[in-house]
């Protein structure tokens, strides 16, 4: 296993998986039951699921593919997706996942995070902020899939839902998101450095050498990919897969 942990993050829309750029419009990507199958016979360490329409539908929880796709996997799973309340998060460990992701609902009801942390622990609970530049050039943060802008300062948020007991932070960068030029390093060092909690980049990793640069100029503790491990290339068709771990371990020394 990797010190530094790489994590497919699969976007799931109804009961398919979809690929978004800037999180706007998707590609069709596949069924999450085979691609869960590909990513058991590539040894992956962790899988996310996040469904991407969720909140911004106000959309119940697909139990149905949740419980199929972690029949099927053998790896730690997360999920995150208009998870409402303690009894939600309840049905999602019970089904077999070990992490929740929560984001949207935070900003209506911080307490949530609070009421799950306590119940199951800080290490099931991941705290998630979008983030992309205004008109003007300035950083703030998003819910609801990017289309409702959040009064909240950046750090202040972070050490809020740290606060509220989330065990690790999903910084996403939607500017970056599906465009290959990788991660946002000085948006995700301005976190980090703020933050007590393990910090996963996220948002335009499109090669081995992005996943080295903000492990070491962002103090990461996680990076999660996307397009890279859904597509053959850039402007290429789909392929399952995932980085060379030896091409990995070399980068992150």
């Amino acid at each position: 296993m990797l010190r530094t942990r790489v994590i497919p993050c699969l976007l799931l829309k109804n009961e398919s998986l979809v690929k978004t750029i800037k999180f706007k419009g998707y590609n069709y990507i596949g069924d999450p039951i085979n691609t869960v199958r590909i990513f058991n016979e590539l040894e992956v360490d962790e899988l996310m699921f996040l469904d991407i329409f969720a909140s911004k539908e106000n959309r119940n929880i697909n139990y149905k593919i949740l419980a199929d796709i972690a029949n099927e996997c053998f790896m730690p799973l997360s999920y995150g997706g208009n998870i409402k309340n303690l009894d939600d998060a309840k049905k999602i460990f019970e089904i077999g996942f070990e992490k929740i992701v929560i984001n949207s609902n935070a900003f209506d009801n911080l307490k949530l995070i609070e009421k799950i942390s306590k119940y199951f622990g800080v290490q099931s609970v991941v705290g998630a902020m979008d983030i992309k530049k205004t008109f003007l050039g300035n950083q703030r943060i998003y819910s609801h899939h990017g289309k409702v802008k959040q009064n909240s300062e950046i750090v202040d948020w972070a050490k809020q839902l740290e606060n509220a007991g989330i065990g690790e932070l999903l910084i996403t960068s939607i500017d970056r998101e599906g465009s290959w030029e990788g991660y946002d390093i000085e948006l995700t060092k301005s976190i980090a450095e703020n933050v007590q909690v393990p910090v996963i980049a996220n948002g335009g990793c499109g090669k081995i050498e992005h996943i080295g640069e903000v492990v070491k100029k962002a103090n990461v503790s996680a990076c999660a990919v996307g397009s890279m491990v859904v597509y053959q290339k850039q402007g290429m068709g789909v392929l399952v897969n995932f980085p060379d771990r030896r091409k990995l371990e070399e980068t992150l020394r």
